[in-house]
């Protein structure tokens, strides 16, 4: 059983990255999925998440209208489509997946993390 997030990297301000995490040893289609952060440090703290029963989503207000959730079943992925990234944007991005429900914590399954860096 295996989360495995990929695409982060280094990104200028203003620039867009696409994160994506993968399941391996599981189906998502019953999963919460959502995607959580931790800056240099601080805590970690919940980014966004996407519900498994209608695919309804949720971000927290420091990304509301720049990142974007989503998933593809059939890929067994989850995204996080991440427009006009600022500075304190910058984070490890971890995604994790709770079965069974539409809200993102008490989280079941944990990827290793993905750093994104955004630096001019």
């Amino acid at each position: 059983v295996q989360l495995v997030e990929s695409g982060g990297g280094l990104v200028q301000p203003g620039g867009s990255l696409r994160l994506s995490c993968t399941a391996s040893g599981f189906t998502l289609d019953y999963y919460a999925l959502g995607w959580f952060r931790q800056a240099p440090g601080k805590e970690r703290e919940w980014v966004s998440c996407i519900s498994s029963s209608d695919g309804s989503t949720d971000s927290a207000d420091s990304v509301k209208g720049r990142f974007t959730i989503s998933r593809d079943n059939a890929k067994n992925t989850v995204y996080l489509q991440m427009n006009s990234l600022k500075p304190e944007d910058t984070a490890v991005y971890y995604c994790a997946a709770r079965l069974y429900s539409d809200y993102c914590d008490g989280m079941n399954y944990w990827g290793k993390g993905t750093l994104v860096t955004v630096s001019s």
